[in-house]
């Protein structure tokens, strides 16, 4: 009787661990599904990012579901559609990052990662979320790089510190727009521009209009000495309408010396055949792209958790010259 009973004992102790292999083997196959969200899916930056996240998924083998997510509604609502598809999660670039909170609760309700891109989440007090993992432009080393470049371009041409002056248009309330202005100063110092031939003007928009009138305000103290100008800001309308206060004021294209951030915004000024607006530090949207999905799958399928801040400080500078060919390199030129 005992025999029978350990037998029947060990049949069952078999089924078990048959139906856990089974199970485990289910588990394996099921194919892994990662959203991508974006708040502008009709903007040349995002398409990058979206077609560099397809390779991505084709070189490791996993199903890429895009969304565009244009407001908190349908931001929440695709996180809802992601996990009845069978998602186990989803990069996000959201269309407002106060949306943060919202967004990590909506995850944890449907047992989804998260990854935010280009924009950094900020919960109620506007502090960054700094528990969720990010990827996103390393704000002060591009500044640097983008006021080197300024400072290389005013060395090409032979200008003399004496009379050159720069007008940094700023915007200290963002965090990023802040460091990446303290960059750019860094660079010109360290170039060898001084202290007090750099003049700073508060920007109350981050749009042509608000630069312009920004540079306006900080034109009318230059002295009269000031024969070249460098015109910075955190990004490329903050230095394209600056560059347009100096065309108002009567400074020549060849006196002005204008470099934004971004890129994407500046190719209209830089198809024009002179301008102040000399160039723009492109970011890598492709890199991006790739390296957010790639980081994502590698955390679902080996448990591998991203750093919480990846920095991206990898630009190019674009100019007249080679604007168009490193635009189609990435996708971004139509």
């Amino acid at each position: 009787m005992n025999h029978r009973r350990g037998i029947r004992s060990l049949c069952r102790a078999a089924l078990a661990v048959t139906a856990v292999s089974l199970s485990s083997s289910l588990l394996a196959a099921d194919p892994v599904k990662i959203g991508f969200l974006v708040k502008q899916a009709e903007e040349p930056w995002f398409q990058t990012e979206w077609a560099f996240a397809e390779k991505a998924s084709k070189d490791k083998g996993f199903e890429l579901i895009k969304i565009a997510v244009p407001d908190g509604e349908k931001t929440l609502s695709a996180i809802d559609s992601l996990a009845a598809n069978g998602a186990q999660g989803f990069v996000i670039c959201p269309p407002d990052v106060s949306l943060g909170p919202a967004i990590m609760a909506k995850a944890k309700l449907n047992d989804l990662k998260v990854i935010a891109v280009d924009d950094r989440f900020v919960d109620a007090n506007g502090k960054f979320m700094e528990d969720v993992p990010y990827l996103g432009m390393a704000a002060f080393e591009v500044g640097q790089k983008q006021g080197a470049a300024m400072a290389a371009e005013a060395k090409k041409r032979n200008w003399d510190w004496k009379d050159t002056y720069a007008v940094i248009n700023t915007f200290n309330e963002l965090d990023t727009g802040k460091k990446r202005t303290d960059g750019s100063v860094d660079a010109l110092k360290k170039a060898g521009m001084p202290q007090d031939h750099i003049l700073f003007s508060a920007l109350k928009t981050l749009d042509v209009p608000g630069s312009m009138d920004s540079t306006n305000s900080a034109l009318v103290k230059l002295p009269s000495a000031a024969k070249n100008l460098i015109i910075g800001g955190m990004n490329d309308n903050t230095v394209l309408g600056g560059v347009r206060a100096t065309e108002a004021a009567g400074f020549k294209a060849d006196n002005v010396i204008g470099i934004g951030i971004n890129g994407t915004d500046a190719i209209g000024e830089l198809k024009k055949p002179n301008s102040g607006f000399f160039g723009s530090m492109l970011p890598s949207p492709h890199i991006e792209g790739y390296k957010t999905a790639e980081m994502m799958y590698e955390w679902i399928t080996t448990g591998k958790e991203p750093p919480k801040y990846t920095a991206m400080d990898e630009v190019t500078l674009i100019t007249r010259e080679n604007f168009k060919q490193e635009l189609e390199k990435i996708g971004l030129w139509n």
